[in-house]
């Protein structure tokens, strides 16, 4: 029961993954555009130029989300890394319950007065030519915060279920990552440039 509630708790984050990396290629072409028509035709739009910060805005606080599933927010590691599994299993229950969830509530509350203010306000771009319906970004404070309440649930339950001994915890690996770079240069699969400049392979 408990890895099932896992997989759908993952199913739904890796869901906000692929929308944020969709949003991410939108601001990649974005940023592309507004640099051509800065630098090759003299011209741009403050518009576009706003809709950046928009859409990077938006990366960031859905980002939050699938980077706890994926446990890659920054941590003090000195002690942490040290631990058996069952123990950072632990600490990060502890984290969850103690800290995420009250934060991110707390949070997703009371940005909701700034939304509707903004949204009664039709806020917009200062900027002549800007963008209009600000409400909709800031919408997204909330919103957030409120899929990082549910992933976090989702994670929870992940590290419950290590400490169960359900499953190993996902870690990222960086001593094997360095040893598979040594065999791999063992093993001569790199391209090789001599000082000479004449390329060879060894």
């Amino acid at each position: 029961m408990l890895l099932k509630l896992e997989r759908g708790f993952d199913k739904f984050a890796d869901m906000i993954g692929y929308t944020t990396a969709f949003i991410m290629v939108l601001m990649i072409l974005n940023v592309t555009y507004d640099v051509i028509m800065r630098y090759f035709f003299n011209t741009g739009s403050i518009a576009m130029q706003e809709m950046e910060w928009h859409l990077f805005s938006v990366i960031i606080l859905l980002g939050i989300s699938y980077t706890l599933k994926e446990d890659g927010h920054v941590r003090v590691d000195l002690i942490y890394d040290r631990l058996t599994q069952k123990k950072k299993a632990k600490i990060n229950m502890v984290g969850v319950v103690l800290f995420i969830i009250p934060v991110a509530l707390l949070i997703a509350v009371e940005s909701i007065p700034f939304v509707i203010e903004s949204f009664n306000s039709n806020e917009q771009s200062g900027d002549p030519g800007g963008l209009p319906y600000r409400w909709l970004v800031k919408s997204l404070i909330p919103l957030s915060f409120f899929l990082l309440i549910i992933t976090s649930i989702g994670f929870f339950i992940k590290n419950l279920n290590v400490y169960k001994g359900l499953h190993d915890m996902d870690e990222y690996n960086l001593k094997g990552e360095i040893e598979n770079l040594k065999n791999e240069l063992n093993e001569h699969k790199h391209h090789v440039v001599d000082i000479d400049g004449k390329e060879e392979n060894k």
